[in-house]
C-alpha cells in the first residue's frame, strides 16, 4: 500500500482495518478451516506425557530406596 492509501498495482484506495484486541477472535484465528471440534493433543504427545510420568514417578520412589 502507498503512503496514500492506494494499492501499488491497481491505484485504488484501501481500506486498511486497524487490528484491536476486541476486533480480533484468537479461538476463531487458531481453530483449523476444517475443525468443527476442539482441538486436541495428537496422541503421540499424550503417550510421551505418560511415560514421562511414569519416569518421575520412578525416581521419586528411587529417593526412598
Amino acid at each position: 500500500m502507498n503512503e496514500d492509501g492506494t494499492c501499488p498495482s491497481c491505484g485504488r484506495v484501501v481500506d486498511a482495518q486497524q487490528a484491536t484486541a476486541k476486533n480480533i477472535d484468537l479461538k476463531k484465528l487458531a481453530k483449523a478451516d476444517d475443525a468443527d471440534d476442539q482441538a486436541s493433543a495428537p496422541w503421540h504427545f499424550k503417550v510421551l506425557m505418560v511415560l514421562l510420568a511414569l519416569y518421575l514417578g520412578w525416581r521419586v520412589v528411587q529417593l526412598f530406596m
